[in-house]
């Protein structure tokens, strides 16, 4: 039994320009499963290739949120490409944002509808991650969350302190999973949250049983009647067992 993280959900006011100005930034392709829905997904990769990385965006009636607690890390290669990845961000409708990041060298930048996240400096364990770097989600304790989430899904653990934890796909590809300590947590809605598909011939009442033997619990965000299954980690970050039907 396992499963592994697929993609990045993203509530929106306008999926559709949400999803244009995303697909501009990492250059990837666009398509849709219905309305109300863009799917952004790297050139070539077909749903749900084992190495592929995908973002999904969903117009919902509110996304509005105080706090984020999941944000996207993007990767650079040199000071050059830095500074020209940001320069485009910003022609693209990106805005510049102070998160508290005070002198580190990356560029903290909204999208258009608001959502943090970063530029990295060019730093040589994200050299081989494709354009995003890292899915960030800020924690009040990353050693605990190591401990549910290393069980949850089939990724490698790198690195773990009381500061932060790393995580990685275990075939070596695509963006890690970075658990941030960080203070002064307020538990509210997200707009961002991770989604995990079962491998094939898993059952997705099987893997919602397992995931709440590890400390998780189901959830209500008003989903209805849906095929999917929201649950929230033991700090109450919201994500989705996804079905294979």
């Amino acid at each position: 039994m396992a499963l592994r993280l697929v993609q990045v959900n993203v509530k929106a006011r306008d999926d559709s320009a949400l999803g244009r100005f995303w697909a501009e930034a990492l250059n990837w392709g666009l398509s849709s499963e219905g309305p109300g829905v863009t799917n952004l997904e790297p050139v070539d990769f077909t749903w749900p290739d084992p190495a592929g990385f995908y973002i999904d965006f969903v117009t919902v009636p509110d996304p509005e949120t105080v706090k984020y607690r999941v944000h996207i890390e993007l990767t650079t290669t040199s000071a050059a490409h830095h500074a020209e990845l940001v320069a485009r961000l910003k022609e693209l409708g990106a805005t510049p944002a102070d998160a508290g990041q005070g002198d580190l060298p990356r560029t903290v930048l909204a999208d258009p509808e608001g959502n943090l996240f970063c530029v990295l400096e060019p730093q040589e364990i994200h050299q081989d991650t494709g354009p995003i770097a890292a899915v960030v989600v800020d924690c009040a304790d990353p050693r605990a969350m190591t401990r549910f989430w290393g069980e949850a899904i089939d990724w490698t653990l790198h690195e773990v302190t009381d500061d932060r934890a790393l995580l990685r796909s275990a075939k070596g590809v695509g963006p890690y999973l970075e658990f941030l300590r960080t203070p002064h947590l307020k538990d509210t809605w997200s707009r961002v949250h991770l989604d995990l598909l079962p491998d094939p011939g898993d059952d997705q009442a099987a893997e919602v049983a397992r995931l709440e033997a590890l400390g998780a619990r189901l959830a209500d965000v008003g989903q209805g009647d849906v095929s999917w299954k929201v649950m929230a980690d033991p700090e109450g970050n919201e994500f989705c067992v996804l079905g294979r039907g």
